[in-house]
C-alpha cells in the first residue's frame, strides 16, 4: 500500500510537472496559443494543495523551467547569449513562481483562503514590476503579452498596464484550484471563491468589450516600408552608399505618398549618417516630403564624434530636418550608442505625432510622456531577428492601449505592423514579402486619454501592498497547524 501511495504521488508530481510546463511552452513565449495561459498554472495549484511543501517546490520549479525551454533557441541561437544567461533568468523566474506557489498553499490550508487566492499573483506582479525596473529588458518578461490577441482582455492594459493583465490571469486558476480543494469539505466556500476568481474576469471582460464597441474618429493613412533584403547587408556605410539606400527607399515612399500616405516609415538603422556631412542623404527624402506633402521617417546610426546615436530622422514638408534618438538600447548590440532622453512631437494640424524607436516600446516611457503630451500616432522604426518578429513586434501594441494612441511600426527581419489604441492590428504584412515590402492603412489618429496614462503603474504598488499584507497574513497564522 505505502508502495502504491508513492508511486501515485510520483505520477502526480510528473502530470503536474508535464501539464504545467507544456501549457506554458505554448501559451507563452514567441509565438503564444493565449487559451493556454489562463490554466497553465492550474495543474501545479491544485498539487500543492495535496502534497508537501518541498515537493510543491520541486515540481513547480521544474514545471516553470520546462516551460521556459520556449526561449532557449532565441537566447542561445538568434541573440547568442550563454547557457548560463538562460539558466540565470528562468531560474529565478521559476524560483519566484514557486515562492508564490507555496504561498498560496501555507495561506489555504490555514484557511486564509482570500490571502491564498491573491498570494501568487501578488508575488508575480511584483517580481515583473521589479524586473522592469532593474533590467534593461523592461516589460518584456510580462505574462500579459501572451494576452494581445485577446482583445476584451487587452483592454485593462488602458487602466492598470501590464500588471493588472498579470495579476487576473493568475488569479483565475488560483480561484478554480481553491474552489476544488474546497468543493467536498466546504462547498458553498468553494463556489463563492471560484465565482468571485470568475466574475473579476467577466467584469473585465465585459469593460474590454464596451472600449471595443466605442466608435473612432479622426484618420491618417500611414504607408511602411522595409526591405529584408537590405538589411541582410548591415548597417550601410555613410557617405555614397547610404544615399545610395536612401533613393531606393524614396522611390518606394513616392509610391505610397501617391496613393495618399500622409505619414511614411522606414526601419531602423539603415545606414550611417556623419554630424556635418548629412546634406546630400537628408536631401534625398526631404525632396519626398516636400513634393508630396506626407511626412517621412527612417533610421539611421548618426555619427557625432566620438558619440554615436541610433537616431530617427523625420524629413516633414516646411519643416528643417527633426530628429529622435532612441533611449533603451539592446545590450551588448547596442551599448556603444549613447541614450536619448526627449521626446520628438510632430507639427501636424489639430493632431499630435510622435516618434520612438524599437526597444522603446518594450518599456513605460516614452510612451507614457508621449500619452501625456496628448499623441494619437507614433511612428517606429524597428529592427528585429526573424524569429521574434510578431512577438517582439507586437509587445508595441500594448503601448498603444496604455496611453491611447495608434502605433505605425516598420521592422527590418519582421514585419511592418500598423496597430490603433484598441491594440486591433489594422494592417500587417511580412518584411519579407517582397524586395521591398510595403504597407498602406488608415488608422485613427485620434489621442484617446486612460486611467493608465494618468496614473502609470498605480496597480504595481497594489500588488505589492498585496504581497505585503499576505506575508503579514503568513507571520500571523504561523502557529496554526497546516493540512
Amino acid at each position: 500500500m505505502a508502495y502504491a501511495a508513492n508511486y501515485r504521488r510520483v505520477g502526480e508530481a510528473v502530470l503536474a510537472i508535464v501539464a504545467t510546463g507544456a501549457m506554458f511552452y505554448f501559451g507563452n513565449g514567441l509565438n503564444p496559443l493565449w487559451p493556454l495561459m489562463w490554466i497553465a498554472p492550474l495543474p501545479v495549484l491544485v498539487f500543492a494543495l495535496r502534497s508537501k511543501w518541498w515537493a510543491t517546490a520541486m515540481v513547480t520549479v521544474a514545471a516553470m523551467l520546462l516551460g521556459n525551454l520556449n526561449m532557449w533557441s532565441y537566447l542561445t541561437k538568434t541573440l547568442g547569449m550563454p547557457v548560463s544567461v538562460w539558466v540565470g533568468i528562468f531560474l529565478a523566474a521559476s524560483v519566484v513562481f514557486a515562492a508564490g506557489v507555496l504561498l498560496f498553499r501555507v495561506l489555504v490550508l490555514r484557511g486564509a483562503v482570500r490571502s491564498g487566492l491573491v498570494a501568487l499573483p501578488a508575488v508575480w506582479v511584483t517580481s515583473e514590476y521589479v524586473r522592469n525596473l532593474t533590467t534593461p529588458h523592461g516589460s518584456a518578461g510580462s505574462l500579459a503579452y501572451s494576452q494581445l490577441r485577446f482583445l476584451p482582455f487587452l483592454q485593462l492594459a488602458s487602466i492598470t498596464g501590464p500588471w493588472g493583465m498579470s495579476f487576473v490571469l493568475l488569479l483565475f486558476p488560483a480561484a478554480i484550484a481553491i474552489g476544488l480543494h474546497l468543493r467536498q469539505t466546504s462547498p458553498k466556500r468553494a463556489l463563492q471563491v471560484a465565482g468571485a476568481g470568475i466574475g473579476v474576469v467577466a467584469a473585465v471582460l465585459v469593460f474590454g468589450a464596451v472600449r471595443l464597441a466605442m466608435p473612432m474618429t479622426e484618420t491618417a493613412r500611414v504607408g511602411l516600408i522595409t526591405s529584408d533584403e537590405k538589411a541582410n547587408a548591415g548597417v550601410t556605410d555613410p557617405g555614397a552608399d547610404t544615399k545610395r539606400l536612401f533613393r531606393d527607399y524614396a522611390r518606394e515612399a513616392q509610391k505610397l505618398a501617391a496613393n495618399g500616405a500622409q505619414a511614411i516609415v522606414m526601419p531602423e538603422k539603415l545606414g550611417v549618417t556623419l554630424e556635418g556631412k548629412t546634406a546630400e542623404t537628408d536631401a534625398v527624402l526631404q525632396s519626398v516630403a516636400s513634393q508630396t506633402g506626407a511626412t517621412v521617417v527612417a533610421g539611421v546610426v548618426h555619427v557625432h564624434a566620438p558619440v554615436k546615436y541610433n537616431e530617427a530622422r523625420i524629413y516633414a514638408p516646411g519643416s528643417d530636418v527633426l530628429r529622435y534618438d532612441k533611449q533603451h538600447m539592446l545590450p551588448p548590440f547596442e551599448s556603444n550608442l549613447k541614450p536619448g532622453t526627449t521626446l520628438t512631437l510632430l507639427p501636424r494640424p489639430h493632431q499630435k505625432w510622435g516618434v520612438a524607436i524599437c526597444k522603446d516600446m518594450d518599456f513605460a516611457s516614452p510612451a507614457r510622456l508621449y500619452g501625456e503630451a496628448g499623441t494619437g500616432l507614433i511612428l517606429v522604426p524597428g529592427w528585429d531577428f526573424v524569429v521574434d518578429g510578431s512577438w517582439h513586434g507586437h509587445i508595441a501594441v500594448m503601448r498603444g492601449v496604455e496611453d491611447g494612441f495608434s502605433i505605425a511600426r516598420a521592422a527590418k527581419n519582421g514585419f511592418l505592423t500598423v496597430s490603433d489604441d484598441r491594440g486591433r492590428i489594422v494592417g500587417e504584412v511580412s518584411s519579407s514579402s517582397a524586395p521591398f515590402a510595403t504597407l498602406l492603412v488608415d488608422v485613427p489618429t485620434a489621442h484617446s486619454s486612460t486611467v493608465y496614462q494618468v496614473l502609470g503603474d498605480w496597480f504595481a504598488w497594489v500588488a505589492i501592498a498585496l504581497l505585503a499584507f499576505v506575508l503579514l497574513q503568513v507571520v500571523r497564522l504561523r502557529t496554526r497547524p497546516q493540512g
